[in-house]
């Protein structure tokens, strides 16, 4: 059966997010009209081997919360793909289905967003990874059981990911505290046994942390990984910030941006998502354009930013913050005292104008600081540390880089490297350093 229409149980909030953003061009097909306190929702494309070993996974993890929870697959293309990668999308909904309609797979509540099939498939304007995860969450609204206080909760998960036995229960108990409104679960990328996918995996997985890594020195508010198969919400959260974007890519950056301007983004530890290490041609950055690119050899994959571009960011930031500086002018003399590449950057944005416009809409001091974060937001805190690799700070070597910020967070590691690029096995302690430090 199809999901019903009718929209009469819903709350308030969340028909009116639907009337405003929600999408008629698809819908759910259940077995049942059961509602659900927990919905992960699985975007994927000529994803059929890999939504088989999920399932598996999933029916594999502790069954504790299995009967409140719904597995929404959105299987989605353009009508521009490949007949291969529609061919795959077929198989995929006809397994979905007998899951659903026939076998009723065990323990498992799945629903399935045809978002390939003629007529069905995504627009060429907007198709891509954003809309996928977009129609399966906006459709998860509808199935969220309302009855009750607590919180219901949207996960992201890929089809090609493999998850710890207690990945349900961890989330779910995490967003019994009170404060916790969105989060990301723990990630590790399973490393191949091929030496040179190896060696990409531990390349791009060491930027990721390193990255976070440097915003948590810098005390930002953005100092969070993000990444599409770890991201949490409530319902409330995922209303109140126009719910997931659009975007070809990067929609997992954006989302969890916008989340971080209205909640503190919490980390779900004990428990771990563990995302594909293959190559991909699905989004044009991320993972597996990150290993496609290192098998290419068209960048030196092994240069990460200047620890230094972070304390500048630190520093800009504990100005920025201070409650008792008001005037435009007092700011950008505090950041050419800083280095004159923060200046033109906060020049180049209209700074000025900007703050004058928070202050004129700003009628206590917490909603001075609340517009703040969402002017420096985690995007313009990107472009900055762009700005200052581009502009006195180059980026330098990745173990350089590590071992200057290992000393700069006071973190206590170290190792004698001979090489300029150490040996696989030297990358790997690398790594799991960076893993418990992020």
């Amino acid at each position: 059966m199809t999901a019903p229409t009718t929209n009469q149980q819903l709350p308030l909030t969340v028909l009116n997010y639907l009337n405003k953003y929600g999408s008629k061009n698809w819908a759910l097909e259940l077995s049942s009209g059961k509602k659900y306190k927990n919905i992960i929702v699985v975007p994927a494309i000529q994803e059929f081997e890999n939504i088989i070993r999920l399932i598996n996974s999933i029916s594999d993890i502790d069954k504790k919360y299995f009967g409140e929870t719904l597995l929404v697959f959105v299987i989605n293309n353009m009508k521009s793909a490949n007949a291969e990668v529609k061919a795959d999308n077929r198989k995929s909904i006809e397994y979905l289905r007998k899951l659903i309609f026939e076998e009723n797979s065990p323990g498992i509540n799945i629903g399935l967003a045809d978002a390939s099939s003629e007529g069905l498939e995504l627009p060429e304007k907007d198709g891509g990874v954003g809309l996928a995860r977009k129609t399966g969450m906006d459709l998860a609204l509808a199935q969220f059981d309302y009855s009750t206080s607590c919180k219901n909760i949207l996960i992201c998960l890929d089809a090609d990911c493999t998850i710890e036995k207690n990945y349900l229960t961890t989330i779910v108990e995490a967003f019994k505290q009170p404060d916790t409104n969105a989060a990301y679960v723990e990630y590790e990328h399973l490393l191949p046994e091929e030496k040179n996918h190896k060696r990409a995996i531990i390349c791009y997985e060491i930027f990721l942390r390193y990255y976070v890594l440097g915003l948590k020195h810098a005390n930002s508010p953005f100092a969070f990984p993000t990444i599409g198969s770890t991201m949490v919400c409530d319902h409330e959260s995922y209303i109140k910030i126009g719910g997931m974007n659009k975007k070809k890519a990067a929609e997992d950056f954006y989302f969890m941006e916008k989340l971080a301007k209205i909640t503190e983004i919490k980390k779900i530890s004990g428990t771990k998502v563990y995302p594909s290490s293959r190559g991909s041609w699905r989004v044009p950055f991320g993972t597996g354009q990150r290993v496609n690119r290192y098998f290419d050899g068209t960048h030196n994959e092994y240069l990460l930013y200047n620890p230094k571009s972070f304390e500048v960011l630190k520093s800009w930031l504990n100005i920025f913050n201070a409650k008792d500086i008001h005037d435009a002018g007092d700011y950008l003399k505090y950041a050419e005292a800083i280095h004159k590449s923060l200046y033109d950057f906060l020049v180049l944005n209209s700074f000025e104008d900007n703050w004058n416009q928070i202050l004129k809409n700003s009628k206590s001091d917490e909603q001075k600081q609340k517009q703040k974060q969402i002017w420096f937001d985690g995007f313009r805190t990107l472009k900055l540390i762009h700005h200052l690799r581009d502009n006195g700070f180059p980026l330098i070597n990745m173990f350089e880089a590590l071992d200057e910020m290992f000393e700069l967070t006071n973190y206590d590691f170290q190792f004698e490297r001979k090489e300029i690029i150490p040996s696989i096995d030297i990358q790997i302690q690398y790594l799991n350093e960076m893993r418990k430090l992020t």
